[in-house]
């Protein structure tokens, strides 16, 4: 299950994604339309502007923009991002693997196989998933 954070971000982008072309977003704008709460939303864009997702522009006109057209936008490194793994199980996991309960022998793991799968079918349909698919 996708947590807060990333559902959140996931609104807020779809958002942003509505409005591509129009200008910076206010936060205002975002908490209003999306109904998320003020304090994680100005964390959640915070943090997408440090991976280069979003930007952006202060003042009486600022918010936040996306960085790239939403159908150049994959899910993929955002999901990655706010969940730190796409892996169901700490043996398949594409950025920290380590072991788990099922894996005694990774080699002949047969759920450590059916979960990989589960995993690189994931990875490959959020690659090719964009915000404007939202």
């Amino acid at each position: 299950m996708l947590s807060m954070k990333t559902k959140y971000a996931l609104r807020a982008l779809s958002k942003l994604s509505k409005e591509y072309g129009n200008g910076p977003v206010s936060i205002s704008e975002i908490v209003e339309s999306e109904h998320i709460p003020r304090r994680f939303l100005v964390n959640i864009l915070q943090d997408l502007k440090k991976t280069g997702i979003v930007d952006s522009l202060m003042g009486k006109n600022g918010g936040y923009f996306l960085t790239k057209a939403p159908e150049e936008t994959s899910l993929l490194p955002i999901i990655q991002h706010c969940e730190e793994s796409i892996g169901l199980l700490d043996c398949v996991s594409e950025t920290n693997p380590g072991g788990c309960l099922f894996c005694k022998d990774i080699a002949t793991c047969k759920t450590h196989d059916v979960f990989t799968d589960i995993r690189d079918y994931t990875i490959m349909k959020l690659k090719g998933t964009t915000l404007i698919n939202l």
